[in-house]
Order: C-alpha cells, then sequence, then structure tokens
C-alpha cells in the first residue's frame, strides 16, 4: 500500500517578527533585567533581531543588520548564563524575582531549538529530554513533564498535548540537524488522528502515556477545528522535509530530509517563489529521500543538502 501526501499552497506565506519582549531588553536593548523572565520570551527577542537583521540587509542597511545581530548574540550568552540547568539538562522556565531559575521540566525549550538560541551541545540534551519518557507521552510532548509537582495530564497547560507546540519542537529538531528525532513528533500526532473525527488534531488532548489498544484522551472544551493545530501539520512536515524557501533569493532547500514512517512519497504543487512556481515530488528511498523538479515555470534554484 502506497501513502501520499499532496500539497497544493496558492501563494507565499509570510510569517510576522515577534515582538521583543520587556524581559529580553532595557534601555540597552541586550540584557535581561525584569522581575520574572520567560525563558520562551528570550528566544522570541533573539529571533526578533535576527529576522530584523536579515531585513536590514535586504534593505541594505549593513551595518544596522551588524549591530542587531550583535545585540542577539548578546543576548544569547545572557540567556545561556542564566536560563540553563545542568542537572536538568533543560532551560529553566523562568526567573524568579531573586533571578533564581525555575529548573521545571517543561516543553517551553523546544522553542529555543526552534528560535535557534540553544547551544549546540545543549540543544542535544534538550531534545532527546522532550522525547524521553517524563514528556512524551508517546502521543506527543506533554507540556510538563510527568515528575514536576504540578504535573496534570487532564489540565489545560500542566500535561496536556498541543500539536502546535510539537510543531515548534521538531521544527527545533531540523534547525539543529537531528535527523534521528525530527520525525517522533510527527509520527505521534499521526497516529493521535486516526482515533480523531475527520483526523482533525485539536487544539490540545490529554497527557496521559500511550496503552497498547487505547487510543488519546481527549480534552474535553478543546476547541477543533483549531487554527494553530491545523497549522501544526504543515510545521511538521516541513521540518522532516527540512524545507526552507527563500523568496527573495527566489531558492528552494532541502536539508537532510526525512521520510516519515508509513508515509511513502510527497508532491509539493504549485509551490510559488517570488514570481516563479514548481512542482515537487518527494520520495522515500531506502536510506534517504528522492526529490525530483516536475515542473518550473521562471527562476527559480531547487538545492538539495545531503
Amino acid at each position: 500500500m502506497t501513502a501520499e501526501y499532496r500539497l497544493r499552497p496558492t501563494r507565499n506565506v509570510a510569517f510576522g517578527t515577534p515582538r521583543i519582549p520587556a524581559s529580553a531588553r532595557r534601555s540597552s536593548g541586550d540584557t535581561l533585567s525584569c522581575w520574572v523572565g520567560c525563558g520562551a520570551g528570550e528566544h522570541a527577542g533573539y529571533a526578533a533581531r535576527h529576522a530584523a537583521a536579515d531585513l536590514a540587509e535586504l534593505g541594505g542597511a549593513g551595518a544596522r543588520a551588524a549591530d542587531l545581530r550583535a545585540s542577539a548574540e548578546r543576548l544569547r550568552v545572557a540567556f545561556e548564563e542564566q536560563f540553563w540547568c545542568e542537572e536538568a539538562s533543560t532551560y529553566a522556565l523562568a526567573l524568579d524575582g531573586a533571578k533564581r531559575p525555575c529548573a521545571v521540566k517543561t516543553s517551553s525549550p523546544g522553542h529555543c531549538l526552534y528560535a535557534g538560541i540553544a547551544r549546540p551541545d545543549r540543544a542535544r540534551r534538550v531534545a532527546e529530554g522532550l522525547l524521553g519518557p517524563e514528556l512524551f507521552s508517546r502521543w506527543g510532548i506533554r507540556t510538563v513533564a510527568m515528575s514536576e509537582a504540578r504535573y496534570n495530564p487532564m489540565s489545560y497547560h500542566n500535561g496536556s498535548v498541543w500539536p502546535h507546540d510539537n510543531a515548534i519542537a521538531a521544527a527545533g529538531f531540523a534547525r539543529y540537524g537531528f535527523e534521528d528525532l525530527v520525525a517522533r513528533p510527527l509520527e505521534s500526532l499521526f497516529d493521535t488522528s486516526l482515533f480523531l473525527n475527520l483526523q482533525r488534531l485539536p487544539e490540545l488532548f490529554c497527557g496521559f502515556h500511550r496503552r497498547e489498544a487505547e487510543g488519546p484522551v481527549l480534552y474535553p472544551v478543546a476547541c477543533s477545528p483549531q487554527a494553530w493545530a491545523s497549522g501544526a501539520a504543515f510545521l511538521l512536515l516541513q521540518a522532516c522535509l527540512g524545507l526552507n524557501i527563500d523568496g527573495p533569493r527566489s531558492r528552494v532547500t532541502f536539508s537532510h530530509s526525512v521520510m516519515p514512517k508509513g508515509l511513502d512519497r510527497v508532491r509539493i504543487e504549485n509551490l510559488e517563489v517570488g514570481g516563479a512556481r514548481i512542482d515537487l515530488l518527494l520520495e522515500a528511498q531506502m536510506h534517504d529521500v528522492g526529490i525530483t523538479v516536475l515542473r518550473k515555470e521562471g527562476t527559480v534554484d531547487v538545492v538539495i543538502l545531503k
């Protein structure tokens, strides 16, 4: 039996630049200085600086781009010093009023991988922890680990599984080149979808551990359909394929693509990149993913990194 996924985007999608939170700045715009700082907020400030630097560079403001990247690096260094928890092998959820790290194991460090703020050696430890038994229910990554005092698999935020949260973590795995881990969130959420009406992923579901011959426990008042959850499927697939679209340079890159279990081919049709359009076919092979350009209109480069 052959499984195929077909994607027909109609236009480019632009992602907004996140607001730099107060926890990521003071008057100089560089250091962490709030009473309570959230690690997820710091990653957004780091990503915002790099995104703004890219825009500045495209606009010919090279000096401004350099300043923004230098500011991002200072933020990254401060973040590593203040948020890393060696014993827990993860980043703190927050800093308390005395600037002490709250060493709670949560899914939030997956967002730090997505933004690229984590040091590579620590990123691997974070990723393995996210897929370890405390956080990974085998239906998905929980928001809070089973070992934590506030863990409650039936709660909204303290142990449930959010599809969009898993997609962000998977994109973080792809960013750091964790080919052996990147497909796990997609595979587990696909299995979850088999128990759901129309295979539609909800806003969240309960974080109980997966048991044989039983499906996931649903959260009674979760929104379905829900925009974040609907978008998660595309980011999960993008992470596995290592897909990056660079509109200004008319370039599509596939970096160390991985095909999740049970999916034999992916067909992408009518993908617009700048003024060009392209159709692509990705097929699972024995130890690789084959990528074929089926149609190309206009000027666009397809780069494949193995």
